[in-house]
């Protein structure tokens, strides 16, 4: 018994240990500066790799995942602000290149449509509620009609009569 919980908190370890995310950036693309370095990574992450399309240039392997975190490093050692370096990247390849695009007037129903789809849902369910509500208590039977009734009560009285 000690063996089999053994292997699974070996297993379970593993499992847990094994998605860690794996860095592409290549140890000659390194900055010396820590501060740039940092700043380097902090962009890599919010820039999509064009090739992969869903990983960021910092996770990528693909080749122009390189040229881009050796554009972004040679950009911000020349000075240029995080800023620049999005706009520079964004006037090259487009607004594709960011991980999350910004808000504009282009984007606005990719911003919008999450949040109106949401509200529509809810306000189906809500009508929908109250429809039931009006049409009766929700899990109770409504009454019959006069008619009904009476055809009920014919049937009920030809069947204990054994018509």
């Amino acid at each position: 018994m000690r063996i089999l919980s053994a292997c699974l908190l070996a297993m379970m370890t593993v499992a847990l240990l094994g998605p860690v995310p794996a860095r592409a950036v290549a140890p000659d693309e390194v900055l010396s500066d820590p501060v740039l370095e940092q700043r380097a990574r902090d962009l890599s992450a919010d820039l999509r790799c064009l090739v992969c399309q869903n990983q960021s240039i910092d996770d990528s392997d693909a080749p122009l995942a390189k040229d881009l975190r050796i554009l972004v490093r040679e950009r911000l050692v020349a000075g240029d602000s995080n800023g620049e370096v999005i706009d520079f990247l964004v006037s090259r390849y487009g607004e594709f290149v960011l991980l999350k695009p910004r808000f504009s007037m282009h984007t606005l129903l990719l911003w919008t449509i999450a949040p109106a789809m949401l509200l529509i849902g809810a306000f189906v369910l809500v009508m929908n509620a109250r429809r039931r509500t009006v049409a009766g208590t929700v899990g109770e039977p409504t009454g019959l009609s006069a008619e009904e009734q009476a055809a009920l009560d014919r049937l009920l009285d030809k069947g204990a009569d054994g018509k």
